[in-house]
């Protein structure tokens, strides 16, 4: 299944829920999410900086990846970014396509 980074920033009323649930309560409320589109969660940690926590899942797909994080931001208690996560293998596998690109600004003679 394919790897997923999730990353969240609480509202302050966000805040004054994960103090009520704790985040035992918080870890287990996104797990059950997450299976309930069919992923697994991986990892949960609470974060200092930008976001207040990360998460890696596995999920089935893209819809799956979506699904998710709609529910978690649409609760307008935080707001969550999805980024999908490449293995090295998936991306020795990249590196053996070849596309052809013209940047802008570089002209092919012919």
């Amino acid at each position: 299944m394919p790897k997923y980074l999730f990353q969240a920033t609480y509202a302050a009323e966000g805040i004054k829920g994960l103090e009520r649930d704790k985040a035992s309560g918080r870890k287990a409320a996104l797990s059950k999410a997450i299976e309930g589109v069919g992923g697994k969660l991986e990892a949960f940690y609470l974060a200092f900086g930008e976001h207040d926590w990360v998460l890696l899942a596995d999920m089935p797909d893209n819809a799956s990846a979506t699904a998710f994080s709609l529910a978690v931001s649409g609760s307008g208690l935080l707001r969550a970014t999805t980024t999908p996560l490449v293995s090295v293998e998936e991306a020795d596998r990249a590196l053996q396509k070849k596309a052809s690109f013209q940047a802008p600004g570089q002209f092919t003679e012919g």
